[in-house]
């Protein structure tokens, strides 16, 4: 990965200190251990904190053109970086180094703003041009990777991460609250605010240009399906085959690097399937890395065990006690920089520890492909509310949530009653943009009841108003199973896995993720598959199955999916009692300082923990969201240390 920062001022002939490149930077030094580097001029500052992966030797950064004329400072890999090289090289260009970085400044040269279309990659990129007096800021696709700016009293700021703007901006940091609100509801941030007054991101597919204080922002990608009907055509062997070959050649291309690549292993489907096809690709000596836990309901390490002993990989685990959960959420916040509702970042924390210590800096990982093939009970459970709303008196077809959810114990005598009641919620309106995704925002809703109600907007709608709003413009014409990929992926992915359990529990530990599922052929060949192609009946991802059933054991290929969870609340309950920090987080004393909370009404929730009654999802989700809430006013808004 790596982590970029600088400066650009509205004045072009300012001095830019290399101090202040300095700080910023130093602030990145997890996501770069292996060496900083700057470049300042007249207007502009460009900082690199790196993780050697590709050029140990040559590839440091910032990097120009020829002239000098194009700077460029860059987080992440180009993965075609070889194919580009001879491409540019046949048109005349020359080369200084063997990085990848090299081949962004060439195609600039070439193609200008549209050069990023030619990238198979993940990466945040702030590119100098000299001669136009213009900073390009540039975000992959799906968002792998972050990028956030800022505007100071003489110009704009910009890092990989947060808190190295924070240092640099004219005011105190100042909570943001309708994003605090958007992650309780849709669990990440939507973008491009943050929590953070003043500090914006650059969204997935989006490149910003700031030309002499001007600036404009545009999006040069975005997920897309078809609205006129026009899908994949053909036998479904040969869809198959011709996703399995786009997938292993995504997998080869991420296997690039002078160092050893590694991959998180589960034991689902996803990550057994890119484990797969690391193998397939001549990667015979793969090692690979899995988290475990006590739990039986969230513990794989049977499955763990048996693709490893299919394939043959060199496999270690990390065993995650819930105490080590309760321990490491103070690291996590200083590291997610936004709250949470899931405790689920903090086991893979430890797990990319691990990577690190067995001496691995990549990894390959499944993430996306749900979203991509069509994974999720969320998914199912709206085609299930669908085909429900089609009969809403039918009994029969509510009951086929309980397959679904056989945890809920739906098949009781108060079985009917809840689905109706829950589940039922909207069944005369299935046609509405949101259908997909209202029972989880709505929960959502309910715990945006614990913010004080300065910091609550009026409505449910006017927390949703501004996503509808950002919508295609074809989005009504899409099939209602494409609208929920799209909704997931611009919540759920980018603000949430990608970000909070993505980049930086791995860049907490200097360990770069890859992620084959995601590579931008994948994606829109998947685009254009018809959804019955993703999910057969409640077969989910029954493509993806088809591709890799050569590759893995049948009990793998055959398991029901099992979203990854870690334990919650109770991780931070003993003898009913909370960690230390935790009560002092979460006293009236600390809610009446950052006043965010209600403290009543988080009492009462707190009261029923210690009490050791059973907790709803919901409830255990609002404890983490507010502690973890909490944790990052502390360190972030008021500038005191949680550790």
């Amino acid at each position: 990965m790596c982590g970029i920062a600088g400066f650009v001022a509205d004045d072009p002939t300012a001095p830019v200190a290399r101090s202040l490149l300095e700080r910023m930077v130093g602030q990145l030094r997890d996501r770069g251990p292996d060496g900083q580097g700057y470049h300042a001029e007249p207007g502009v500052g460009l900082g690199h904190a790196r993780l050697s992966i590709i050029d140990i030797e040559t590839g440091a950064q910032p990097l120009a053109n020829e002239a000098g004329t194009v700077w460029v400072s860059f987080n992440g890999e180009i993965f075609n970086y070889l194919e580009l090289r001879a491409t540019l090289v046949r048109q005349g260009h020359q080369f200084s180094t063997r990085s990848d970085t090299e081949v962004i400044v060439h195609l600039y040269e070439e193609y200008g703003e549209d050069f990023a279309h030619h990238l198979n990659g993940q990466f945040a990129i702030a590119l100098w041009d000299r001669r136009r007096q213009r900073l390009l800021l540039v975000r992959d696709r799906p968002g792998i990777l972050p990028l956030y700016f800022a505007r100071g009293s003489k110009g704009y700021f910009f890092a990989s991460e947060i808190k190295a703007l924070l240092e640099q901006l004219p005011e105190k940091a100042r909570t943001h609250a309708a994003t605090i609100e958007e992650i309780f509801t849709f669990w990440g941030p939507l973008g491009p605010d943050t929590p953070f007054a003043g500090v914006t991101s650059v969204l997935p597919g989006e490149m910003v240009s700031i030309e002499r204080g001007v600036t404009r922002r545009w999006r040069w990608w975005d997920w897309a399906f078809p609205a006129d009907g026009a899908y994949h055509q053909g036998d479904p062997a040969d869809l198959a085959r011709n996703l399995h070959d786009l997938l292993l050649d995504a997998t080869r291309l991420r296997l690039r690097a002078d160092v050893p690549v590694g991959a998180y292993l589960s034991g689902g489907l996803d990550s057994s399937a890119v484990a797969a096809l690391a193998v397939e690709a001549g990667r015979d000596d793969l090692r690979t890395f899995s988290v475990t836990f006590d739990d039986p309901g969230l513990d794989e390490r049977a499955f763990q065990a048996q693709v490893q002993n299919h394939l043959g990989t060199r496999h270690t685990g990390v065993h995650c006690l819930g105490s080590s959960i309760a321990e490491l959420l103070p690291r996590v916040i200083e590291r997610t920089e936004h709250p949470i509702l899931r405790t689920a970042p903090a086991p893979l924390c430890l797990l990319s520890g691990h990577v690190h210590s067995a001496g691995y800096k990549v990894v390959l990982t499944g993430e996306g492909a749900d979203e991509v093939l069509g994974g999720y009970d969320l998914f199912k459970e709206a085609k299930i509310r669908r085909f429900w709303a089609a009969f809403p008196e039918s009994v029969r077809r509510p009951r086929l949530l309980e397959r679904l959810y056989p945890w809920l114990g739906l098949g009781d005598r108060m079985g009917l009653p809840y689905l109706k009641q829950f589940f039922g919620q909207g069944l005369d309106h299935p046609e509405t943009w949101d259908f997909s995704h209202q029972l989880r925002w709505q929960t959502g809703n309910w715990l945006r009841e614990f913010l004080l109600p300065e910091h609550r907007r009026q409505s449910f709608e006017a927390v949703t108003a501004p996503l509808q709003a950002s919508l295609p413009a074809d989005f009504d014409r899409w099939h209602p199973f494409n609208r929920a990929q799209y909704l997931e992926a611009r919540t759920l992915l980018a603000g949430y896995l990608l970000s909070s359990q993505g980049d930086r529990m791995l860049m907490a530990n200097g360990v770069e993720g890859r992620f084959p599922f995601l590579d931008h052929r994948v994606v829109e060949f998947a685009a254009r598959l018809h959804p019955r192609y993703k999910m057969r009946g409640l077969n989910e991802k029954y493509l993806l199955k088809q591709a890799v059933a050569q590759l893995l054991p049948r009990d793998v290929l055959a398991r029901p999916k099992q979203p990854y969870r870690a334990p919650d609340a109770s991780a931070f309950l003993v003898s009913g009692e909370l960690p230390a920090y935790a009560r002092d987080h979460l006293s009236s004393a600390a809610l009446r300082a950052s006043g965010l909370f209600d403290p009543v009404r988080v009492g009462l929730l707190l009261r029923k923990l210690s009490l050791g009654r059973q907790t709803s999802a919901r409830e255990n989700q609002a404890f983490i969201g507010i502690l973890s809430t909490q944790l990052w006013h502390r360190r972030f808004i008021q500038g005191q240390s949680i550790a």
